[in-house]
C-alpha cells in the first residue's frame, strides 16, 4: 500500500459453546503469523496460507477437541473468512480475480477464485487415507467451505493428481494463498472503482 493509505485490517472474535476464537488479519502485511488452534496440522496449513499470501495472520482458538476437530476447523475457517471480508471493505480497487497452479513434488493443484461476494465452493480433491496425523481429511473441505462462505469468495480447488495426502492438502492451501495474494492487490489502473459493471460487489 502507498504511504498515507490505511492498512486493510480486521479482528474477528467468535465464542460459542463449542469454540472460542480470535482472528486478526492485515491484508497488506508481509506474511507474518502467530497461529495456535490446538490442531497441529491445521496450524501448519494456516502458516502456509499467511506466508504465501503475505497476509499477516493471528489465530487463537480453543475448541472442544476432546470431541473431535470438526468444530474448531470449521469455526476457524469462518473467522478467517469474516476477517478477510471485513478487511476488504466494499472491495474498491481490488484486482478481484486470482489463480495459481501449485506443484509439490508428485502433486499438482489448481486454485482459482473471485472475490465476488457470492460464496461458492467447487472442491475436486480426493484423499487416499481418512486421516493426516490426528486430523480427518474430510475436514479440509469443511475449512474451505467455511472460509469461502464467510469471505464471500467463489472458490474452485482442483487437485489434478498426487499421491501423498500431505502434499495434496498443502498444495491446496498454497494455491489459495497465491490466488488471494493476487486478488486482494489494489489495481493501480482502477484503484478508485469497484471491479464490477454493477458498481458493487
Amino acid at each position: 500500500m502507498e504511504k498515507g493509505i490505511a492498512m486493510r485490517t480486521a479482528t474477528i472474535t467468535r465464542s460459542t459453546k463449542e469454540t472460542d476464537i480470535s482472528v486478526t488479519v492485515n491484508l497488506d502485511g508481509s506474511g507474518q503469523y502467530t497461529v495456535a488452534t490446538g490442531v497441529g496440522f491445521l496450524d501448519h496449513m494456516l502458516e502456509q496460507l499467511s506466508r504465501h499470501s503475505l497476509i499477516d495472520l493471528t489465530v487463537e482458538a480453543k475448541g472442544d477437541l476432546h470431541i473431535d476437530f470438526h468444530h474448531t476447523t470449521e469455526d476457524v475457517g469462518i473467522c478467517i473468512g469474516e476477517a478477510v471480508a471485513e478487511a476488504l471493505g466494499d472491495r474498491t480497487g481490488i484486482t478481484r480475480y486470482g489463480s495459481a497452479v501449485i506443484p509439490m513434488d508428485e502433486t499438482l493443484t489448481e486454485v482459482a477464485l473471485d472475490l465476488s461476494n457470492r460464496p461458492y465452493l467447487i472442491w475436486k480433491v480426493d484423499f487416499s487415507k481418512p486421516k493426516l496425523g490426528d486430523m480427518d481429511t474430510e475436514l479440509f473441505k469443511e475449512w474451505f467451505q467455511a472460509f469461502a462462505q464467510a469471505a464471500g469468495v467463489t472458490l474452485h480447488v482442483w487437485n489434478k493428481y498426487g499421491e501423498n495426502n500431505h502434499h495434496i492438502v498443502e498444495s491446496c492451501f498454497k494455491g489459495l494463498a497465491r490466488s488471494l495474494r493476487t486478488a486482494i492487490e489494489i489495481d493501480d489502473r482502477k484503484a478508485d472503482a469497484v471491479p464490477s459493471t454493477k458498481g458493487k460487489l
